[in-house]
């Protein structure tokens, strides 16, 4: 019989009741079974060990979310070591599992085999018919793992997409899961990385933005130095897991990167000053830039596509648009989207909830386990 965590510790608390993120000593001579003998069972005395578990949030149930995990798990290519534990309504990825089971031929894993911190829907939530209740129950059960992560030192967080218009409606006012999860683990600062490894060339993509969610009106006064100043020594603190000496690129702001303050005073004002006094700060790091937006990733495609060809290890964008279009443009499906500077890794797809293709058998589950590898490889 399938144990369930008690109801007392299923209770959600609110952000503030989150303490920040402590990781716990793994335990490194605790072994388990491979994927296809994956534990049912979720209790107070799970031995899983933590170095082999990832967390994964299921996010908003009338999306795809649950469709792209489960065909992800059911990957080859994934560590057979891994333990995934997964957040969400037990029920509903069980029916979500046997309307596939109908609609498609790719792999499934069985919801039988998988171990599920189980958080009931409150209401009724329809695939493709998005509500608010539904989009509370993805806030809720991110809540829980972050939860799950403190007490249980797992290895690393991947959360399915979840719909920010709907947050806002259920009354959740955070730009995006990051600046969630940036609160419950009690840091004031969060950095956006995206990274894909090329399939063809083996080439690793990395752009890291230096804001986010925000219109592109307010995206000068938020640029500051003090901000461009952090961003690049998180991309170069993220470049050195692979390289002693990394070579970034930043691009610049304005069209022609200011064209010496003819199209925008930005760079000539104080990025340029910022840049080179930064250079003399890293002397093991080759820092290019700014460099014209329109031209800072094309090095980046042509090592995408050929071995032969270098490209930076690095690439800060300063606004969302200007970095997500070349990586999506580049790597659409096998993007990840990494949150840094958090106590935990966490990985996300490059995609949204796609309601309008839930329930169909359709959705691409390539950047969904690249997340669950880049979790596993990063953390």
């Amino acid at each position: 019989m399938k144990s369930k965590l008690p109801t007392s510790s299923r209770k959600l608390e609110r952000c503030n009741s989150i303490q920040p993120f402590l990781k716990p000593e793994a335990n490194p001579t605790n072994r388990h079974p491979s994927s296809s003998k994956r534990s049912t069972a979720m209790g107070p005395h799970d031995s899983t060990n933590p170095r082999h578990e990832l967390v994964i949030v299921l996010g908003d149930p009338a999306g795809i979310g649950m469709e792209v995990v489960l065909k992800a798990l059911a990957s080859p290519t994934l560590p057979p070591e891994l333990q995934p534990l997964l957040v969400g309504c037990r029920r509903t990825l069980i029916s979500t599992h046997a309307r596939l089971q109908q609609q498609t031929s790719h792999p499934l894993a069985d919801p039988a085999a998988l171990r599920i911190d189980d958080q009931p829907l409150e209401a009724s939530v329809q695939p493709g018919q998005p509500t608010t209740s539904g989009a509370d129950a993805g806030f809720r059960w991110l809540t829980r793992a972050v939860e799950l992560l403190q007490e249980r030192g797992s290895r690393a967080l991947v959360t399915a997409p979840i719909a920010k218009h709907l947050w806002h409606a259920a009354g959740h006012r955070y730009p995006g899961q990051t600046e969630r999860l940036a609160e419950l683990a009690g840091h004031q600062r969060s950095s956006m990385l995206f990274t894909a490894v090329s399939p063809t060339s083996g080439w690793r993509l990395n752009t890291l933005l230096a804001t986010t969610h925000i219109p592109l009106s307010q995206v000068p006064e938020a640029l500051t130095p003090d901000l461009v100043q952090h961003k690049l020594n998180v991309l170069e603190g993220f470049c050195r897991r692979f390289t002693s000496t990394p070579h970034l690129r930043i691009a610049g702001l304005n069209p022609h990167a200011g064209e010496a303050g003819q199209l925008g005073h930005e760079e000539a004002e104080w990025l340029l000053p910022l840049l080179d006094q930064w250079r003399k700060d890293h002397p093991q790091v080759q820092l290019e830039g700014p460099v014209p937006p329109d031209t800072c990733w094309i090095s980046a495609a042509s090592a995408w596509q050929s071995p032969t060809q270098p490209g930076p290890d690095g690439i800060l964008a300063l606004y969302h648009d200007q970095g997500l279009i070349p990586v999506k443009l580049l790597a659409f499906n096998a993007a990840v989207n990494t949150t840094l500077e958090l106590p935990f890794l966490r990985t996300s797809p490059d995609h949204g909830t796609a309601f309008d293709i839930a329930d169909q058998g359709i959705a691409s589950p390539e950047s969904t386990t690249a997340a669950i590898q880049a979790a596993w490889d990063l953390s």
